[in-house]
């Protein structure tokens, strides 16, 4: 994907360097993405990312990766209960742990091999590791999950419409992404933490995830935002209160953790529209 091409409207003129020339903004249609190219995701994650780069210490973080998996998971049954799942970049499976303690068949495909190694070996859950977007299912699936993946693979409309075809006709996707347009991002600007300019080449808001949903065959049956802090252990959120709590009470005029559109975390369930290859 050209860096200067817009994902969404295709326009290739008019775009705005904004967060300090980290990203641009498509000047037809407001999408963002990260201004330089980056190397394909099977270069990327490697030990380093999982360890120091783009988590600290994943492997040696069960407490806290399965407590967010608890929340996700109880997310996703709040509107499908399904008996087969495939979850799409699952890194070291944690989520998948947590469906099949639920009685769920589950399956995932991970680019980073020392993460679906660590599912494989450490969790006993399904992870083969390849690129998701080039693998082939032989029996579709009612869900399909794929938690702050989209924002880092090389087409996401390739990648939406390969979930497609992994479903039921009358299946369930769930997604996660950074939301740009959330209070943090507009507060910190170039310093908030989901720009990531090293691993994450798009950042979606609900209008522009919604749109590209639709034009990949989905339509958006709920979406909502979280903001960090729901994935935090209560200690962890008591003791960062004053930098987490406070800036997103004022910015939301409530203490709850979600909100229409201003958490930092975006979340859709989308359903195909109608028979695959339709439009």
């Amino acid at each position: 994907m050209v860096a200067n091409r817009c994902l969404l409207c295709g326009e290739t003129n008019g775009h705005q360097h904004v967060a300090d020339g980290l990203l641009r903004r498509c000047g037809s249609c407001q999408f963002v993405w990260t201004a330089d190219s980056l190397p394909p995701p099977e270069e990327l994650y490697d030990r380093t990312y999982y360890e120091t780069d783009g988590y600290q210490n994943y492997f040696t973080s069960a407490r806290q990766r399965r407590f967010e998996s608890a929340r996700r998971l109880r997310w996703l049954l709040s509107a499908v209960r399904p008996t087969s799942l495939l979850e799409a970049g699952p890194a070291g499976g944690y989520f998948l742990e947590a469906a099949q303690r639920k009685g769920i068949t589950v399956s995932g495909v991970e680019v980073s091999e020392v993460a679906a190694r660590f599912a494989r070996d450490e969790l006993g859950v399904p992870v083969r590791q390849g690129c998701f977007e080039e693998s082939v299912h032989a029996e579709p699936v009612q869900a399909v999950c794929a938690f702050h993946v989209l924002e880092h693979v090389e087409d996401p409309r390739r990648f939406i419409e390969t979930a497609r075809a992994a479903l039921v006709p009358e299946g369930w996707l769930a997604l996660e992404v950074p939301n740009i347009a959330s209070a943090a991002a507009r507060r910190l600007g170039s310093a908030w933490p989901a720009i990531a300019p090293a691993y994450h080449r798009w950042h979606f808001t609900p209008e522009s995830l919604t749109h590209l949903l639709h034009e990949s065959g989905f339509r958006v049956v709920r979406h909502d935002t979280v903001f960090s802090r729901y994935y935090w252990q209560p200690l962890a959120r008591l003791a960062h209160a004053r930098n987490l709590l406070i800036p997103d009470w004022v910015a939301s005029g409530s203490p709850r953790m979600s909100h229409p559109y201003l958490g930092d975390l975006l979340r859709v369930f989308a359903r195909p529209a109608g028979p695959r290859g339709a439009r």
